[in-house]
């Protein structure tokens, strides 16, 4: 029982960054109906941002979090503003190869500029923990999923309270009578990918404290993310945390009780049985 609950608490604590990492992809799914394959490249460039923040600027990681987010957001505006909004609202097949394309030239510029090492970012109290109950629980895993609900907290309350949120749910719910009541859906295009980008970049960043960091970590991290916007739904930010809660458990127990090297078949498993019974959360019917 002991064991089971250590390997409980890792699976929620994991589940709780990916839920993060889900929250990108739901968002910019949601409003500009593009899947994007270079999400998780935005992961990574998120975490080599985080990693390089630390290690060249001594800035601690959790520090260096918000500068990440305001890195990736800028970068995300100008790449929606100049780039994915020539294909915005197109035949879904043009979505998929363009992201796809990024996703390549973001790995290929990273693998030279960063080099394909394994790279950890390892603060003091990187090993630091507390013990409750027989069971363990460090500090900077505890500290990533606190920020993780508390970023999905901040997206709920900007979409749900904020006039800028309200005009990017006018967008993704009638393009029409958004533009008659006077909202720029460039701009909101722009900045729903921006804001995306940010929440990609931080979920990096914590990855970059709980895991490693490698050029090509973007692929499966796209995967889950695709999974998790799901399971969780397009729209709600929080139901996306618990549907990476969901996976970040079943990987868990899958390592308990089958074999660690399973642990990615659930997340491709569960992504054939959401197709499969779930087709109509992808055309964003009812």
């Amino acid at each position: 029982m002991q064991l089971f609950g250590q390997i409980l608490v890792n699976g929620i604590l994991l589940g709780g960054l990916y839920g993060l990492m889900g929250l990108g992809m739901g968002l910019v799914w949601g409003v500009l109906k593009i899947v994007n394959l270079a999400h998780g490249a935005l992961i990574m460039l998120g975490g080599y941002a985080v990693y390089y923040l630390y290690t060249l600027g001594g800035i601690d990681p959790f520090l260096a979090l918000p500068l990440a987010m305001l890195i990736l957001f800028a970068f995300g505006y100008l790449l929606q503003r100049y780039v994915l909004n020539l294909i915005v609202r197109s035949a879904l097949l043009n979505t998929l190869l363009i992201t796809f394309g990024l996703d390549v030239v973001f790995v290929y510029l990273a693998q030279l500029l960063f080099s394909a090492d394994f790279r950890t970012i390892n603060p003091p109290y990187a090993g630091n923990n507390t013990e409750v109950l027989g069971v363990t629980i460090p500090h900077a895993q505890a500290a990533a999923f606190l920020v993780a609900l508390f970023l999905a907290g901040a997206l709920f309350f900007v979409l749900d309270k904020t006039r800028t949120g309200r005009a990017i749910r006018a967008t993704a719910q009638n393009l029409t009578a958004a533009r008659l009541y006077g909202v720029n859906p460039r701009m909101s295009y722009s900045l729903t990918f921006g804001i995306g980008a940010a929440l990609a970049g931080a979920a990096g960043g914590l990855y970059g404290i709980v895991s490693q960091i490698t050029p090509y970590m973007g692929v499966t991290l796209t995967a889950k993310s695709f999974v998790i916007a799901i399971l969780g739904g397009l729209d709600k930010p929080l139901g996306v945390i618990v549907g990476g809660l969901v996976l970040g458990i079943a990987e868990a127990m899958t390592a308990l009780y089958l074999d660690p090297t399973f642990t990615d078949i659930i997340s491709f498993g569960l992504l054939v049985l959401i197709l499969v019974a779930r087709p109509a959360q992808l055309v964003g019917r009812a």
